[in-house]
């Protein structure tokens, strides 16, 4: 008999912007299990943009979430197999 499926894990939201997309992207941020300096890091780059786009009223989530939108591809590819059925010499 197989085993069991393993429960779902919900993420929490991050404690500043109370968003799951962030939370999502600071687990692909961290290192070694450091999430305090993944998020600080974070945290410090949404404060650069808000630096350089003083002039636009953009929230700097919004930017990255654009940002994050625009290389997200549209469409999910997948590979396909071509070759023969495996009787060559």
């Amino acid at each position: 008999m197989r085993k069991s499926k393993p429960k779902k894990r919900h993420l929490l939201p991050d404690p500043k912007f109370n968003d799951i997309l962030v939370t999502r992207f600071v687990n692909d941020l961290m290192v070694d299990g450091k999430k305090s300096i993944a998020y600080r890091v974070f945290y410090d780059s949404l404060e650069l943009v808000e630096k350089r786009m003083k002039d636009t009223e953009l929230a700097p989530l919004d930017v990255w979430k654009k940002a994050l939108e625009n290389i997200t591809p549209a469409v999910e590819v997948k590979s396909r197999r071509v070759g023969s059925n495996g009787n060559q010499a």
